[in-house]
């Protein structure tokens, strides 16, 4: 009902022809045809409040649409959620790749391409789909993570080459959508992903994980299912992007996409004696172990066992976001 009289006052406001103030509570609300208080999620961003907090969170609610927009949460917006109503209906989304050319006229390369770039803590997303609609150009980021404390829940991500950069801190994904080609997941920070939807455009790599040699876990997945775009697609689990990445598969669908190999040393073997990668009861006709490489390993019941969200994700501060 308070959310009805909001809207409904927002309205009057919008009819009287007078631009309404941002209100003094922690509900934002964007949409694309203007009939909202923001008509871009980068302008409700950039209105959230300065006394944020894990008790009183801003809560920006995204109508269903298509925002083609560069959206950046920046590190002082902490304990922002972005909401949406249906992943597949709303749709945040840009075009940027590495090949354009920037001010200087030089290549922007692939790191100033992200789509969305959260570098704030304490961030989640639920119900939106995130877009770098590039397409088949190269390097083309529709998500890039510095956040720490950061979770997305029944998200869409769409790229093709490089589509989510997970760069550092802790990240959990929740029944989420990944589509990409090459390095679609790739990154040195510590995430889980719980029941996601992995799928593979054509042949490539699902993960290339950059994880410092000290950090015990980079990039989990649990209960996921890996699929391709089409039958004769071939993928790699990973391939090593620094010396000590880090990926485990544990309880894993794999459909016949998954090459028999399993794994891929990007053209260094030394990465072979240093490259943390594992699976535990993986499943589907790309997860039989006969022709896997000899330097992944099989997890023991009691290995895998031990391998939680809240073990990956706790830290020294204890953090678990399935809490």
């Amino acid at each position: 009902m308070r959310t009805k009289l909001f809207r409904a006052g927002l309205l009057a406001f919008f009819v009287a022809g007078v631009c309404p103030p941002v209100p003094a509570q922690t509900n934002l609300y964007v949409s694309p045809e203007g009939s909202n208080q923001f008509k871009t999620v980068q302008e409700a961003i950039n209105a959230v409040p300065q006394n944020t907090s894990p008790t009183n969170p801003c809560l920006i609610h995204v109508g269903p649409g298509s925002y083609n927009e560069l959206l950046h949460v920046q590190r002082e917006k902490r304990f922002v959620h972005l909401v949406g109503e249906d992943a597949e209906k709303t749709l945040l989304t840009y075009n940027l790749n590495a090949k354009m050319p920037g001010p200087d006229g030089k290549p922007i390369g692939t790191f100033r391409t992200p789509s969305t770039i959260i570098d704030a803590d304490d961030f989640t997303a639920e119900h939106l789909t995130f877009e770098n609609s590039a397409g088949p150009v190269g390097q083309a980021l529709a998500l890039r993570v510095d956040g720490d404390h950061v979770v997305f829940r029944q998200c869409r991500f769409l790229g093709w080459q490089d589509t989510i950069l997970l760069n550092r801190g802790r990240q959990y994904f929740e029944g989420c959508y990944i589509a990409g080609h090459v390095d679609f997941i790739f990154g040195g920070a510590t995430a889980f992903f719980e029941k996601c939807h992995i799928h593979c455009l054509t042949n490539g790599y699902i993960t290339a994980a950059s994880t410092p040699q000290e950090q015990p876990f980079g990039f989990v997945f649990s209960n996921c299912r890996i699929t391709g775009e089409s039958p004769g697609v071939r993928t790699y689990l990973g391939r090593p992007w620094r010396a000590f990445s880090s990926v485990t598969f544990l309880n894993t669908e794999m459909s016949g996409v998954v090459q028999p190999a399993g794994w891929n040393n990007w053209r260094d073997p030394a990465r072979e004696k240093t490259a943390r990668y594992a699976e535990f009861n993986s499943t589907g006709p790309g997860a039989d172990t006969k022709a896997r490489v000899s330097w992944a390993r099989q997890l023991t019941p009691e290995e895998a066992k031990a391998i939680t969200a809240q073990r990956v994700l706790a830290g020294v501060d204890g953090w678990n976001p399935t809490r």
